[in-house]
């Protein structure tokens, strides 16, 4: 009788580890069963450019919350789009305000993903792990500040690919944090600029380059940035062989 409580119990505390997870990926079939990812583009911010602007006014301090609000949905359950939110906040609040804003939304959903699929499956991850893998998870909990801060300035990854692998692979949360909330600053006022600059484009006849972080101008300092965020992995390399040596 008591190993069957306790099967019990075990099946249910599994269960509830699952249920985060398990509520972002509803969240996510939600939102494309009602169709919501119609409003997610930058037609439909031009459009109603004029109303944002309006309820931006009437709303006072209520406005920048509900914009935090939707973006850390937004990119908890992993929908596309992020980049036209954070247009909307370049046009809605400014470059400086729309950044600040963006950034702390994206981070807020950013944790809910880390924390959702660490709880669900960081320990099955590791429990199936080979000792490949396991070398490469060592790796990369140890040089976790480095490779994280590579993954948010280069724009070739993925972001809800960045949220997700750090929770498989053991990082803290601390440095999770605080690497989301650097890596991603640079890419969000890049876009909060142009935001910022969407009425007089849009009143040109003209519509903003999505792609514009992926112009050398733009990607090559990014990419910079990236590298030197890796001068501790190859100092402490470099360190090692010589003692080796």
């Amino acid at each position: 009788m008591t190993e069957v409580k306790n099967g019990q119990s075990g099946a249910a505390t599994m269960l509830r580890r699952f249920v985060p997870l398990a509520i972002l990926v509803g969240g996510l079939a939600a939102f494309f069963a009602l169709h919501l990812d119609r409003y997610l583009s930058l037609t439909m911010l031009a459009e109603n450019r004029m109303d944002l602007l309006a309820w931006v006014q009437r709303s006072g301090a209520l406005a920048p919350v509900a914009f935090v609000a939707i973006y850390a949905v937004a990119v908890a359950i992993s929908v596309p789009g992020a980049t036209v939110l954070t247009l909307a906040g370049g046009f809605l609040f400014g470059t400086v305000l729309g950044s600040i804003y963006s950034v702390v939304g994206a981070t807020l959903g950013a944790i809910a993903v880390f924390l959702a699929a660490r709880t669900a499956l960081g320990d099955v991850f590791r429990a199936r792990a080979g000792p490949t893998l396991r070398k490469m998870e060592a790796g990369f909990r140890e040089n976790a500040a480095s490779y994280l801060l590579l993954l948010r300035l280069v724009p070739l990854f993925p972001f809800w690919l960045v949220n997700l692998v750090p929770a498989l692979l053991g990082v803290s949360f601390r440095t999770y944090v605080w690497t989301t909330l650097v890596g991603i600053l640079p890419g969000s006022a890049v876009y909060t600029s142009i935001g910022n600059g969407l009425g007089a484009l849009v009143d040109a006849g003209k519509m903003p380059n999505l792609n514009i972080i992926l112009s050398p101008e733009i990607l090559l300092p990014l990419v910079g940035l990236g590298l030197l965020s890796l001068l501790p992995v190859a100092y402490k390399k470099l360190k090692a062989r010589r003692q080796g040596a």
